[in-house]
């Protein structure tokens, strides 16, 4: 009786969890959900006072009792509490209604490749706790490959690259399984530190994540562009203590973020190196998929397929592949429950 009042009353939703941002789908609406994975609480009080695009607002504008906490580090569980606030603030947009305490979904979630028996329970426990009554796992490179309409289910070499915010996950999929994976936790996050690191070295200037990000965004590149882009950072002289702007060009952004593209693209390489011959030559047909927000480098696809030389492209919007994958698991668990996570 309870159960087919919760059928009644829920949505059913998938969920991109990402380091960065998380991405909600819901059954027979699409994407309803993009906001940062970012929470703001009072240290005082320990009150939260805002989730998602609110908090990350906040970041670097609070008093010292105000801090906006990222919950999850390199994609995986690192305040489980948080999360599950943040799991359940989600939910409750999604069900605005007079019904709400009714609303228990089922929910398909992704989770990064290689992640252990401990983080995989954390995230299916979250979940639970934040209000879901079924819970189904996917490893998020299956679901961006999904979402990307890769056929992941028949006897053919599959590869996706999925450059997120705290991790890459690297695959060979075939008949409904990781065959060759890799995870990696260099991925957007760590792009955005390299830039910090940049400006403090060469131009003795102090900029935040917002700034970097900002930056990768609008003029990030893998190596110098035909057409050279610059853009204006604003940041703090560590030298001075005053506020200081510098030009900053594409080719400088490629030599900041050099050494985590080498090693995103090494971790390809090892992957392809390691991927059974068969599906090697279905490989050379079909290509690499990069999805992610990683991806969107400038010249990145480019640099993949001359490092391994396999035609590599971008997934259509690559920043929602994973959630899209989700989202078609959600629409046929049956049929795909051969490809979901099975705790032990």
């Amino acid at each position: 009786m309870l159960n087919r009042l919760f059928k009644i009353f829920s949505q059913d939703i998938g969920i991109d969890l990402g380091t960065t941002n998380t991405l909600i789908y819901v059954r027979g609406r699409g994407i309803i959900i993009n906001e940062p994975s970012i929470v703001a609480i009072n240290k005082k009080t320990d009150q939260i006072l805002s989730i998602g695009e609110a908090a990350k607002k906040m970041i670097g504008r609070t008093p010292s009792h105000i801090v906006a906490v990222k919950p999850l580090i390199d994609g995986v569980i690192s305040d489980f509490e948080i999360t599950e606030q943040m799991l359940r603030y989600f939910f409750n947009k999604v069900h605005r209604s007079a019904y709400s305490f009714l609303s228990r979904p089922r929910v398909v979630i992704g989770i990064p490749s290689g992640v252990t028996e401990v983080e995989r329970r954390a995230v299916e426990d979250a979940v639970r706790n934040a209000g879901a009554r079924e819970v189904f796992l996917v490893e998020e490179p299956m679901a961006a490959a999904i979402g990307a309409r890769l056929p992941v289910t028949e006897a053919v070499g599959n590869m996706i690259v999925d450059i997120g915010g705290g991790t890459t996950d690297v695959a060979v999929i075939s008949l409904g399984g990781i065959v060759v994976s890799r995870n990696l936790r260099v991925a957007g996050e760590k792009m955005n530190d390299d830039i910090i690191q940049y400006a403090r070295d060469k131009f003795q200037l102090l900029i935040g994540e917002k700034t970097a990000e900002e930056i990768k965004i609008s003029i990030g590149a893998t190596s110098p562009q035909k057409d050279k882009l610059t853009t204006v950072i604003k940041g703090r002289d560590l030298i001075s203590g005053l506020p200081k702007e510098v030009l900053i060009s594409d080719s400088e952004v490629s030599e900041a973020v050099a050494s985590s593209v080498n090693a995103i693209i090494a971790e390809i390489r090892s992957v392809v190196e390691e991927t059974p011959p068969e599906l090697i030559s279905d490989l050379t047909i079909k290509g690499i998929i990069l999805a992610g927000g990683g991806s969107l480098l400038r010249g990145f696809a480019e640099m993949v397929e001359n490092a391994t030389e396999i035609p590599t492209r971008l997934a259509e919007d690559p920043l929602t592949a994973v959630v899209r994958g989700c989202g078609i698991i959600l629409e046929n668990v049956e049929s795909l429950r051969e490809i979901l996570v099975h705790n032990n």
